[in-house]
């Protein structure tokens, strides 16, 4: 866990972490997701048309997605740990507009398929992959948030020709910190207890790491209920394997710019990236917790906008 999820609030984590184990409880539920098709206003009287999807695969796993199916670049929003497409709902309409925005659920997650037992770093880019290749995807952005940060960083180096740009979202904040033998006594024990103890573990987690005092209660209970109706196995595993991922050494051969749209509520080591070659552009949200684009969808859409017109920009 070095590098992704947990570690990027480790110090956090260290002090909640006894709390954790002596047992926090929080009530937890289950949130619908979304279908797997895209409505879009079609004229000024509010008709919608709604336009299918071309079924995507991987391996036999169903990948579910929205596409907006419009665009020369196409922005590709992938969410993070325990959650689901729903979380770009501020996003796709507003950049539906001028890109091709495609959304998907990851496999074990939303509406997508559950049915395999690997859930690596590697097995969820060849899934997002499959969505570039199916789709026939050119000039992609692809956006990662949390733990997908190592997701679409894979899929951008597996697949040169199609990605012209990727975007971090509140991750990479910690690229280069070594692993303690404290934290990494820590992690064990978390993983663990959660293991025997999923919905209070993680939610206790959720709720005293993830968020700050201006995030609002609807966004802090949607995330506390999506992470703790998630499948506990894949959830932890996928978690696990996350940590497991190289990143110091493939984001070393990212040969294009990584883009970061971080909450400064945890501080980003930009140093880190510039000691070691590798091209980083820091684009500083505010104060928010682990999702600004829900808690500051204007300031994010904005930021983002910039990003992907530099992306566009002519070399």
């Amino acid at each position: 866990m070095s590098n992704f999820y947990l570690n990027t609030r480790m110090k956090t984590f260290h002090k909640i972490f006894i709390g954790l184990l002596a047992g926090l409880q929080l009530s937890c539920g289950n949130t619908t997701t979304s279908s797997n098709t895209l409505s879009f206003s079609t004229d000024t009287t509010k008709k919608t048309t709604v336009l299918e999807n071309i079924k995507v695969e991987n391996k036999g796993v169903v990948i579910k997605y929205d596409d907006s199916k419009k665009g020369d670049t196409t922005l590709v929003f992938v969410h993070g740990w325990g959650i689901n497409r729903t979380y770009w709902e501020k996003q796709t309409p507003f950049f539906a507009k001028k890109y091709r925005v495609v959304a998907l659920d990851l496999p074990g997650f939303g509406e997508s398929g559950k049915n395999r037992t690997s859930w690596t770093v590697e097995d969820y880019a060849k899934d997002v992959s499959a969505v570039l290749n199916t789709l026939d995807l050119k000039r992609v952005v692809l956006i990662g948030h949390s733990m997908s940060g190592a997701i679409v960083l894979e899929t951008a180096l597996n697949n040169p020709a199609r990605v012209i740009g990727i975007v971090g979202i509140d991750n990479f904040n910690n690229f280069g910190a070594e692993e303690t033998p404290e934290s990494k006594k820590e992690t064990e024990a978390f993983f663990q207890a959660a293991h025997a103890h999923y919905k209070k573990m993680v939610t206790s987690f959720a709720n005293q790491a993830l968020f700050v005092a201006s995030t609002p209660k609807e966004i802090r209970k949607k995330v506390l209920d999506d992470i703790a109706g998630a499948d506990s196995t894949i959830s932890l595993t996928c978690l696990e394997q996350n940590g497991n991922y190289p990143i110091n050494t493939k984001l070393r051969r990212l040969d294009i710019p990584l883009y970061l749209i971080n909450s400064s509520a945890n501080k980003t080591d930009t140093m880190a990236f510039k000691n070691n070659g590798i091209r980083c552009y820091l684009m500083d949200v505010g104060k928010t917790g682990h999702y600004p684009m829900l808690e500051k969808p204007d300031k994010f859409n904005s930021l983002l906008a910039q990003v992907i017109k530099n992306i566009n920009k002519p070399k």
